[in-house]
């Protein structure tokens, strides 16, 4: 891949379906200006977390990212807690889509929502409607079977017309918009501003698929760090500007009567309903750019754990023709199938269960961002954070991104303003649960450093021997 399509697959990552369904929800519990201070207190604590990463995969551009980081600064523990805590962040996203696809689709199509099957937590699951989510997983699957190449440009192409559509709906907004609209500026105090915080993680997380494929790319490592940055400003930058074109659109008072918030003002804006289907068509093409690049994440992280020994080998599989993980892709369709027949509200469950898990690793990444600042300085590192001739800048970064995650991840504790609900803490603690099972496999006492996955393999190569 080149530069163009590496920044596409960060960017289109972290541009989901959100900015098409939660923004509603956003205007009404936390007000414009609200929803606006969230998201760049959000971008910036990301921005942080990618300055981090940005060094590290100029160190180590290998693919499984995080995984090969905390393997050299840590240990095969907590290396294995980091590298779960992503994959259930990108499991959940992978699922997340396969349920937003038909709801997109039923927008356009309510006939989709024919031969009912059963009822889950109130919302009616039908067979149509959950066959699209499952036909759309299968097609994904395929394609990055086929290869990084295909999927990258499929995922150029359409991260294209995404913002494109942004921008109409900009100058929409600029020409057509009304400022009262977007009173009032603040509703719900603090707490509304924390509960669209909350959601950050989960929106942003996309910038660190790019160092899952890093051993995939023909970029330099300083410019593979340049784009994991860019990448989250871009993201900022698109989730503010939906926020600001969506709330002069429509009354706030209005909001909640529409399901799907901003394709409903892109016609408000327009005076034409052709123009909210192009929304939710720039809705479909997010979901797929998201879907896809967590597909690719997933499946690298998962082959590199696999690889490691701390999963089954199995998982460690490449395609004897495309060389792609294809076994990790098979594990990721399987759940893409499954999802949409659990209904539309499992969307919530899976936003607020994967997003503290998420957050755990981008927590153990700053940590071992300042481990391995202090034990290996001489470490080759192409982007070097603060600068080469000084330390302090790259410490401040490292602090700061690890105390700013440390706070987030409390935001999701029961009793704070946002704490989630029961369904997200079960789904947490099962995929943690299941966590435990690889972890108590791995062996203690495995030091850190360059020959640490080796060692790891070593040991574990000699207790089958035992056994």
């Amino acid at each position: 891949m080149g530069w163009l399509e590496v920044l596409f697959i960060g960017f289109g990552a972290m541009i989901g379906f959100g900015w098409v369904t939660l923004t509603s929800g956003w205007l009404i519990g936390a007000g414009t200006m609200g929803t606006v201070v969230a998201f760049i207190i959000g971008a910036a604590i990301m921005a942080l977390v990618g300055l981090v990463y940005a060094e590290l995969v100029s160190a180590m551009p290998l693919a499984g990212g995080e995984h090969n980081y905390l393997l050299r600064g840590l240990d095969p523990r907590l290396a294995f807690i980091g590298s779960w805590g992503i994959v259930g962040g990108y499991i959940a996203v992978v699922a997340f889509e396969a349920v937003a696809i038909p709801r997109t689709v039923a927008y356009i199509i309510p006939q989709v929502n024919s031969i009912p099957l059963w009822t889950v937590a109130g919302f009616e699951v039908n067979l149509i409607w959950a066959l699209i989510g499952v036909v759309t997983g299968v097609l994904l699957i395929a394609l990055n079977i086929i290869g990084i190449k295909p999927a990258s440009f499929f995922q150029t192409s359409v991260v294209i017309f995404v913002v494109t559509m942004a921008l109409a709906l900009i100058a929409l907004a600029l020409f057509n918009g009304e400022p009262r609209h977007a009173e009032p500026l603040f509703t719900g105090g603090s707490a509304g501003i924390i509960a669209v915080l909350v959601v950050v993680p989960f929106l942003f997380v996309g910038f660190d698929v790019i160092p899952q494929s890093a051993e995939e790319v023909k970029v330099s490592p300083r410019k593979i760090g340049m784009l994991v940055v860019l990448s989250v400003l871009m993201a900022g930058a698109f989730y503010i500007a939906i926020v600001l074109t969506t709330s002069v659109a429509l009354p706030a008072s209005e909001m909640g009567d529409f399901d799907l918030a901003t394709a409903d003002a892109m016609g408000a804006l327009a005076g034409n309903t052709f123009w909210s289907n192009v929304v939710v068509a720039g809705g479909l093409a997010g979901l797929l750019t998201s879907w896809n690049a967590f597909i690719i994440g997933a499946s690298r992280l998962i082959w590199a754990m696999a690889n490691s020994g701390m999963l089954p080998q199995w998982f460690a599989k490449l395609h004897p023709k495309h060389r792609t993980p294809v076994n990790a892709l098979l594990f990721i369709g399987g759940i893409s199938v499954i999802a949409p027949f659990f209904g539309e509200v499992m969307m919530v469950w899976l936003v607020d269960s994967g997003s503290p898990s998420i957050v755990i690793t981008y927590i153990l990444v700053a940590v071992v961002f300042l481990v391995l600042r202090r034990r290996e300085p001489q470490m080759a590192r192409p982007m070097r954070v603060g600068g080469h001739s000084s330390n302090l800048g790259g410490l401040v970064v490292g602090v700061l991104a690890l105390v700013l995650t440390a706070a987030m991840f409390l935001l999701y504790l029961p009793g704070m303003p946002a704490g989630l609900t029961v369904e997200p803490y079960i789904m947490f603690g099962a995929w943690w649960l299941l966590g435990l099972v690889f972890l108590l496999r791995i062996p203690g006492g495995i030091k850190p450093g360059p020959g640490a996955e080796q060692a790891l393999l070593t040991r574990l190569a000699a207790r089958r021997a035992q056994d």
